[in-house]
């Protein structure tokens, strides 16, 4: 007998009635998305490895040691390989579409959302997966366009805020921090390393890596040990210049007056170098440890670092996974039930049960068509467990007087309908 293959470790199969969540999480997001007038893109899963080691950073953990790449070999054997990455996040590859495909001509800020899976080489946990899913948004475009303003993170701060409420998720917590201008970070950098360096050698291995080549990525460490140190280091507010401090000051403003709460974390510095000014996450106790839902920040000088123009942007993304995660405590997944289970009683009524069941689809109600056991009792025990509303039991009788036998399986309750009338009836009672 050969070997059972199973799932890939750290990926998983989404199986109903789960995917009835999954569905409902993406249509909620797609409807809230469509309200503040975002638009969907969608990118290649596979992108040049030089996208993320330009955007990304490559002394982040996500380039250093979670991507999957590999180079290309597909070319001629006298070419030289391109190096392929399944994509990590998908920021990058909208930031690279947006300049791809020149979408500055068209007017105004450019607000595209996507929906799709991402890949990293992660340790499984909970929540965590090598192949997940993310819900993402971006706001990019010329500084003409008003991409810079505090106002485009407020906007999509309450966006998420409303997102989350729509779905029922309470007691969320969204934290905000401001990282500054690149300028602000060199003087940050260097405050770090001085405040680092007699400390660092208590430090987990990671951390001391860190201290010497981005020193900001310290602050990202979740080591229990060593977090007294970190909590002692200097904060990132006390480096910014007086542009960055207003800008963060007129963010809170705006998110006051729309009476979205939220608390300042300091600490908070994201783990993507391409971050400036406001960063955030939105966090929710039922996760545990790793209790993030979803973050992002402001990304003002991407485009210039992938060969674009100017194109200050700000964006985010959920993990699905997580998200799902947490909407199960307020909504358990249900399999959605059938409107209607036709019973057809013999052989011969099978090609009358599709055409019946062609008739009712049509007319927007969901059918289940019986097996072939043609047996009353079995069918309306089978239209039970898969829990329809009505079973529709059709024989030859039914056909020939065209009254139609339709049982209430919840009241027990059975009555002839005109097989005209049907539809009406069970949209009419479900």
């Amino acid at each position: 007998m050969p070997a059972l293959i199973k799932a890939v470790r750290g990926t998983r199969d989404l199986l109903p009635p789960d995917t009835e969540t999954w569905n409902l999480v993406e249509a909620a997001a797609r409807d809230c998305f469509g309200a503040f007038n975002f638009h969907e893109i969608r990118t290649p899963v596979l992108e040049d490895l030089a996208l993320f080691q330009r955007s990304v950073g490559e002394e982040t953990d996500i380039v250093s040691k979670e991507m999957f790449a590999w180079e290309d070999r597909s070319r001629a054997e006298s070419e030289k390989g391109q190096w392929l990455a399944l994509r990590p996040e998908n920021t990058a590859g909208v930031v690279r579409a947006y300049i791809e495909h020149k979408l500055w001509e068209r007017a105004g800020v450019q607000k595209l959302y996507y929906i799709g899976p991402q890949f990293r080489r992660e340790r499984p946990q909970k929540g965590r997966y090598r192949q997940f899913y993310q819900i993402g948004a971006e706001i990019i475009g010329p500084p003409a366009s008003g991409s810079e303003s505090p106002a485009r993170d407020a906007e999509v701060l309450e966006m998420l805020a409303t997102l989350l409420e729509r779905l029922g998720i309470q007691n969320w917590t969204l934290e905000l921090n401001s990282v500054g201008c690149p300028e602000d970070r060199v003087r940050y950098n260097q405050a770090l390393r001085d405040a680092l360096a007699p400390v660092v050698n208590q430090m987990c291995g990671d951390c001391q890596r860190r201290a010497v080549t981005n020193p900001l990525r310290v602050l990202d460490c979740k080591v229990p040990a060593d977090q007294p140190i970190i909590e002692k280091l200097p904060r990132i507010s006390d480096y910014l210049d007086e542009p960055c401090r207003e800008h963060f000051y007129e963010v809170q403003r705006i998110l006051k007056a729309l009476a979205v709460p939220y608390t300042i974390n300091s600490r908070l510095v994201r783990g993507l170098d391409y971050y400036v000014r406001t960063v955030f996450e939105f966090t929710h106790g039922a996760l545990g440890a790793q209790n993030a839902i979803l973050g992002g920040g402001r990304y003002d000088g991407l485009s210039e670092a992938l060969g674009g123009p100017r194109a200050p942007g700000i964006g985010f993304a959920i993990g699905e996974d997580r998200l799902v995660m947490a909407l199960a405590e307020v909504r358990p997944a249900e399999t959605a039930a059938p409107d209607v289970y036709i019973a057809a009683m013999g052989a011969g009524m099978n090609a009358e049960a599709a055409r019946l069941g062609r008739e009712l689809r049509h007319s927007g109600i969901t059918v289940e068509l019986g097996d072939e056991s043609f047996r009353l009792k079995k069918s309306l025990e089978t239209a039970s467990k898969l829990g329809a509303r009505f079973a529709v039991i059709l024989g030859e009788n039914e056909i020939q007087s065209g009254q139609i036998a339709v049982k209430n399986l919840a009241t027990g309750e059975q009555q002839a309908v005109a097989r005209a009338e049907l539809p009406g009836r069970i949209r009419q009672n479900r």
